[in-house]
């Protein structure tokens, strides 16, 4: 009996005791270290990072491609709305000072017409994409405070539209082209180079202007008012030419001056002022530096003051 009762206390003992198992490894359950990114403001003058601003240029294209689409959505006409305002602004102004401008001709044979929407059209580019720009980051304000990218992508993009309208608007200025029958000669090759420097000049100043808008709102009402004025003393109305004096100095620093000059001179078959070009050239990249520089510098503020 007594032997039974060991067997049995040492079956029970055996039973309750706990089982050896196998221990898993612990380098299988542990989490792999993450990624870790750490996002660090810029340096106050730290230089526009051109290989970042390259790996965001997916956002780049379809901001842009969101304000084209806003622009013509729901509207009964579309992409003519881009023809029609150039085309409207220059009837207008024909019928008005048309006929008091030498007869209707401006130089030698050209019509007023041609003259007035060769200078007309990248006037109103210009114009459009420094108002764009100016009061992109305000308009996007929900983008800067909730996702990293890089702030210079959203005034960038905003001249996708004015950029569009342009490039739409320029049918018209072909078509007239081809019925006036101008004079051309081989500087038509030179005016998208003229064009390229109207759009430094553009981006220059809408950077500085988005980043001065941010911190003071009353730049969304001075910028429009500061265009109307900027057109009636550049040389679009007239040639520069018959300038006034007084004016004169100004055509001489303007950037728009030059470059609205060589685009129109390299058109119509005229001389182009290199002289004036190369002045808009380098007060176009000046400005060019002086707002990439700015906008950097202020760039690590826009999210907490827009």
């Amino acid at each position: 009996m007594s032997t039974m009762l060991n067997n049995l206390t040492l079956q029970d003992a055996q039973g309750c005791a706990p089982q050896p198992t196998e221990r898993p490894d612990p380098s299988h359950d542990a989490p792999a270290s993450p990624h870790i990114a750490m996002i660090r403001p810029a340096g106050r003058w730290q230089v526009v990072d051109l290989a970042e601003l390259w790996h965001f240029r997916d956002l780049l294209f379809m901001l842009a491609k969101r304000d084209i689409l806003v622009r013509y959505k729901q509207t009964a006409l579309g992409l003519l709305w881009a023809v029609l305002q150039p085309v409207i602004t220059m009837g207008v102004l024909s019928l008005v000072l048309g006929q008091f401008i030498a007869g209707g001709k401006i130089i030698g044979d050209t019509p007023y017409s041609l003259f007035l929407f060769a200078g007309l059209l990248p006037w109103l580019f210009f114009a459009a994409a420094v108002n764009a720009a100016g009061s992109s980051l305000v308009s996007n304000a929900g983008m800067l405070q909730k996702v990293y990218f890089p702030r210079m992508i959203v005034p960038l993009a905003a001249m996708g539209a004015p950029l569009m309208d342009a490039a739409v608007a320029s049918g018209v200025l072909v078509v007239m082209l081809l019925w006036y029958q101008p004079p051309m000669q081989a500087t038509i090759l030179l005016a998208p180079l003229a064009g390229f420097t109207l759009l430094i000049a553009a981006v220059g100043i809408g950077l500085l202007l988005a980043a001065w808008t941010v911190s003071y709102r009353d730049f969304r009402h001075v910028v429009p008012f500061m265009l109307q004025v900027w057109f009636f003393i550049t040389p679009i109305l007239v040639p520069a030419s018959v300038l006034p004096r007084s004016l004169a100095w100004f055509n001489q620093i303007n950037p728009v001056a030059g470059a609205i000059g060589a685009w129109r001179a390299a058109l119509l078959g005229w001389q182009i002022d290199y002289a004036a070009w190369a002045v808009s050239l380098v007060m176009s990249l000046a400005l060019l530096a002086t707002g990439v520089v700015f906008f950097t510098h202020t760039q690590r503020r826009f999210a907490d003051t827009v």
